[in-house]
């Protein structure tokens, strides 16, 4: 009876183990940490990659010196506690192996608490915002951080995997006086423009900041992230006339994916604004004094984002 209780108490003991963390990649594990100071620390299992069983072995992080043997338990609550691992031969002091423990924070509903990046204002505090200029397949992606970091990595795929259907290029920060912006730039393979989609696209963003892991997703439509460029504007005195014509960047042929105006016309005396809906590439403006002029556009028969205001068309 009681080798069936060890056998029980030393299985219950594997799993609490095998719950307390997940593989990221080959020899790095992240920590799900329940942020309070009542939940104890996590006991996570490491081994040492040896074929000699025989092999004395002993455990470091960092200068200190963890353990000896080649299991090694460690307990892991706080940053200070994660980090590299290394198994070591005891007599060259070589090292054999190493295990990196990431933590990702959570609450008692076991939800990640993200706390890296910061948040777009809209919409619903996103934090991965993907764009599109047209419907070819190619679409931007952004998140933020308050500042930079220089050990702070960053890698974003489709959930489809690293042989799914969507590339992106390596990421690219923007860094001004608040934040650091972060754009990369994913097309999606095989895209037929022409086609509806069934399938959203799903992308993750993954972001590891020293030993703090967190990761993000979005799924969308291409249909749903369409933001054109704002059309091309000029104001005619001679007819009292603004033309502008389609972005460069947008999808043709123009008869298959129209674009919808707004046309804004502001008085500089009276500071008085009026906007027009306009499906045309043009609209007369009554002579009564100066104006600042400007276009944006969205997709005539899908409810798009509206592009950023044009250049002042005069």
């Amino acid at each position: 009876m009681s080798h069936l209780l060890f056998a029980l108490l030393s299985l219950f003991s594997f799993a609490a183990l095998l719950e307390a963390q997940w593989k990221l990649r080959e020899n790095v594990y992240v920590i799900e940490s329940e942020w309070n100071d009542e939940t104890p620390a996590k006991r996570v299992e490491l081994t040492c990659n040896t074929s000699d069983e025989a092999l004395p072995v002993y455990w470091k992080k960092g200068t200190e010196l963890k353990g000896s043997g080649k299991t090694l338990i460690a307990e892991v609550k706080e940053f200070p506690d994660a980090g590299n691992y290394t198994c070591l031969a005891a007599n060259t002091h070589e090292i054999i192996s190493y295990g990196f423990l990431l933590i990702t924070k959570i609450n008692s509903n076991g939800q990640m608490i993200r706390s890296i990046l910061k948040s777009f204002e809209e919409p619903n505090r996103t934090f991965l915002k993907c764009e599109a200029k047209n419907y070819s397949g190619i679409f931007m992606c952004s998140w933020m951080t308050e500042n930079e970091s220089p050990n702070m990595k960053f890698t974003i795929r489709s959930l489809k995997g690293s042989q799914g259907d969507v590339t992106c290029s390596t990421p690219v920060a923007h860094t001004d006086i608040l934040v650091t912006k972060y754009t990369v730039q994913c097309q999606k393979e095989n895209y037929c423009p022409f086609a509806e989609e069934h399938q959203p696209t799903e992308m993750f963003l993954e972001v590891i900041d020293e030993v703090e892991y967190e990761n993000y997703t979005s799924s969308f439509f291409i249909r749903d992230i369409i933001k054109p460029d704002p059309p091309q504007c000029k104001y005619t005195a001679t007819n009292e006339t603004v033309t502008w014509t389609y972005p460069r960047t947008w999808s043709t042929p123009k008869t298959y994916f129209p674009l919808t105006f707004r046309v804004k016309i502001e008085s500089t005396e009276e500071r008085e604004i009026r906007v027009y809906d306009v499906d045309e590439e043009s609209i007369q403006i009554p002579a009564t004094g100066p104006k600042e002029i400007s276009v944006q556009a969205r997709d005539r028969y899908y409810n798009s984002s509206w592009s950023e205001w044009s250049s002042l068309c005069r």
